[in-house]
């Protein structure tokens, strides 16, 4: 089940209110905080998309970045279990543990679908 939409790159989250029984979400991987809604699956992906397009002119008329920045330094929090073994995978391979997660995420990164199949676990 997919509750996202992409477009130009971006992903939009999809949620629903029943309170006020509209569909509704926010645009991810922006420095800013870019909302949109509809009554209906339909409308909310238009809104999603004029709300991309909206951002992206408004960014450039200001002379702003409209991605959000990542340093490329974050924590993770593993089972040591895992830990050893990728450490010890690190030093068979003549590399360094930063290298095994680079490695890993990219794999996933191009393989997602891994993640919708079954859950990744340790």
């Amino acid at each position: 089940m997919k509750n996202y939409f992409e477009y130009k790159g971006y992903i939009g989250s999809v949620e629903y209110s029943a309170d006020d029984r509209v569909f509704f979400g926010k645009i991810h991987g922006i420095n800013d905080l870019v909302t949109f809604e509809g009554v209906s699956v339909d409308e909310l992906e238009m809104a999603f998309k004029e709300s991309i397009t909206d951002y992206l002119t408004t960014c450039a008329e200001l002379g702003k970045k409209p991605d959000k920045l990542y340093k490329g330094s974050f924590n993770v929090r593993v089972p040591e279990k895992l830990h050893y073994d990728s450490a010890l995978l690190a030093q068979k391979k003549g590399t360094n543990l930063n290298e095994v997660v680079k490695a890993a995420l990219s794999y996933l990164v191009m393989h997602e679908e891994l993640l919708d199949a079954k859950q990744v676990s340790a």
